[in-house]
């Protein structure tokens, strides 16, 4: 299971499963701030008991600052291969009132699954809102849950 949650940042472009959402605030983060990619690297390797997303890439770090989420995707995916593993599927739920998650979902499977090289048919994602509660319902920000199973060759 993997969790990112960040604040909406004006500043920045939206970028959600590696999908840039056009016309809303961006999300606050030493990388891109994709919080759908963070939890779903966090996800993959915690089901490989392999670290998570702060351990492989430390924000401390500068190399990881405004890096590309997918990139640090795709290079967790490998740490997975060389360890024996394979990412079977995942299913992520972006909790937030805005945007809208459905319209970009399929092009965020598609981008997730060529960089965890699975098929799109193994990516589910969904949009939930907070129902106007807490922080994510007042539209600070957004919070990312993925589930992934990794299995052993």
């Amino acid at each position: 299971m993997g969790y990112d949650s960040h604040r909406f940042d004006a500043k920045r472009p939206l970028i959600l499963g590696g999908v840039h959402v056009p016309g809303h605030a961006g999300l606050t983060g030493h990388s891109d701030g994709d919080a759908v990619a963070h939890a779903v690297i966090d996800a993959i390797l915690g089901a490989a008991a392999l670290g998570n997303v702060g351990s492989l890439f430390p924000p401390s770090s500068d190399t990881w600052k405004d890096a590309d989420s997918i990139e640090l995707l795709e290079a967790s995916t490998l740490v997975l291969l060389e360890a024996g593993r394979d990412v079977v599927n995942v299913d992520i739920t972006v909790i937030c009132e805005t945007p809208k998650i459905g319209p970009h979902a399929d092009a965020m499977r598609g981008r997730l699954g060529a960089a965890m090289k699975i098929p799109i048919e193994r990516v589910s994602i969904k949009g939930k809102t907070n129902e106007g509660m807490g922080w994510i319902g007042a539209g600070e920000g957004l919070a990312v849950h993925a589930v992934a199973l990794v299995e052993s060759r």
